[in-house]
């Protein structure tokens, strides 16, 4: 079973920058599609932006559009999330994990998808 690990996380005042990254215990990134999610305090976990590294789509949710930018590195099996002019907003546990799709409009969960990985904390103060 592939493991996929969070990092990166911290804390940044308004307006700075963090990139996030999610290693891949296995598998090349060449055939996988990975997304990027996040759950703030009292609220639902919410996708925010996806990576087909084979076709090179994107896709980014509407309030995280033109700040942040996600990429792959097949060599070292990472999806990174730079994020930058943070809000406090962004402040949330951020997870990835893997798609059976990724498009510009959307996503779909993998079919066998298990369970979250402990994600990384980003906190955004004013």
């Amino acid at each position: 079973e592939v493991q996929l690990v969070e990092s990166g996380g911290g804390m940044a005042q308004a307006g700075g920058s963090l990139r996030l990254s999610c290693a891949a215990s296995e598998f090349t990134f060449d055939d996988d599609v990975i997304g990027w999610f996040r759950q703030a305090p009292g609220k639902e976990r919410e996708g925010i932006s996806c990576i087909n590294s084979k076709t090179g789509t994107t896709y980014y949710t509407a309030s995280v559009k033109d700040r942040f930018t996600i990429s792959s590195d097949s060599a070292k099996s990472t999806v990174y999330l730079q994020m930058s002019s943070l809000k406090p907003e962004d402040t949330a546990v951020y997870y990835c994990a893997l798609l059976d799709v990724c498009s510009t409009s959307g996503y779909v969960m993998d079919s066998d998808f298990g369970s979250w990985g402990q994600g990384t904390q980003v906190t955004v103060s004013s």
